[in-house]
């Protein structure tokens, strides 16, 4: 079998190219390779470096010229981390609405925990749940629904969402594909090895960042296949979803490898397990300084959205990294 080759930006200040369009710059790469120790090049593959390079496109007319924030609004009764704090109907608009005044670019609403270990709900349930919220938010700030389910997906689209996230990458539910390329919606494709219920049990990879890699790149290639457009397509690598504390520092270090599918990146690591463990924080929300800590790093990295549950604490982050290492404000 032919070694594959893979290839990850390295940043840099004085960097000849600006990675992905945004605020990163670089000139290297580390070349990657199955079994093989990591090798700094000068010299990058065209089909790479055009796709590295390429300036993506807004994601629900939000520039990507710029970090953005995803804020985490979860009306469900047992989420790992605000499971039933949120309430239902104008009380968890009424947070939507904090957040997005607490600096949020964009809502993430969903009606079904994916935590380690939670069971299925039904699709009657989890549209009663985030419908309603999507419905009341409309308008106020861009909208995405995270469900697995495609009456869920058409049902939040109808009532205003315009992205959705799908946990599974579409591996859960057949008809989503259907349903996102059908409405034209914005979609994030993220990786989980196996369900909520066991992904945790004993998660496996031979190389974890490129595994992943080569998983994401299939999901897109079948959302492509779908008719879903590339221009409306966000990966995920699924920090967490059936992967190890390792495992996720493993992606974390590297994890501007994933540009190199050249589509805009999300990343989900808010108030995470492995935060808690690393970080010496049993609660689940007192790991804000971890997750604004993981943050920070993966930015300079290019990442460009960030899905949050704390959201004007890791806005003050970001105010400050952009003050100074970008001159940017606001």
């Amino acid at each position: 079998m032919t070694q594959k080759d893979y290839y990850r930006p390295i940043p840099s200040e004085t960097g000849r190219w600006r990675l992905a369009g945004g605020w990163v710059r670089f000139s290297q790469c580390e070349l990657l390779r199955r079994g093989a120790a990591p090798e700094i090049v000068d010299e990058i593959p065209p089909d790479w470096l055009a796709r590295l390079t390429a300036p993506r496109p807004s994601v629900l007319g939000l520039s990507l010229e710029v970090p953005r924030l995803m804020a985490i609004l979860n009306a469900t009764p047992d989420s790992f981390s605000d499971g039933g704090l949120l309430g239902e109907g104008a009380q968890a608009v009424a947070r939507g609405e904090a957040l997005i005044a607490a600096g949020a670019d964009l809502l993430d609403i969903g009606g079904e925990s994916t935590r380690p270990g939670a069971a299925e709900v039904a699709v009657s349930d989890e549209i009663a749940r985030v419908v309603p919220v999507i419905a009341g938010l409309a308008g106020a700030a861009p909208i995405s629904v995270d469900t697995r389910k495609a009456k869920v997906a058409a049902s939040a689209l109808k009532a205003g969402a315009g992205m959705v996230n799908d946990v599974s990458g579409f591996d859960f539910d057949p008809c989503m594909a259907k349903v996102v390329s059908h409405s034209g919606a914005a979609l994030c494709l993220m990786h989980a090895q196996g369900l909520p219920e066991t992904m945790q049990d004993d998660p496996r990879y031979g190389d974890v960042l490129l595994d992943v890699y080569d998983a994401l790149a299939e999901r897109v290639a079948r959302a492509l296949t779908a008719g879903v457009s590339a221009a409306k397509i966000v990966i995920d690598p699924g920090i967490g979803f059936g992967k190890t504390e390792a495992h996720n520092l493993a992606i974390l270090r590297r994890i501007s490898l994933y540009h190199g599918l050249g589509l805009p990146v999300l990343l989900g690591i808010s108030r995470k397990r492995f935060i808690g463990q690393i970080g010496q924080a049993e609660a689940a929300a007192a790991r804000m300084p971890g997750t604004l800590a993981l943050t920070l790093a993966a930015i300079g990295q290019g990442v460009q959205i960030h899905r949050v549950h704390d959201v004007a604490e890791i806005k003050q982050g970001l105010r400050l990294w952009s003050a100074l290492d970008l001159g940017m404000s606001g």
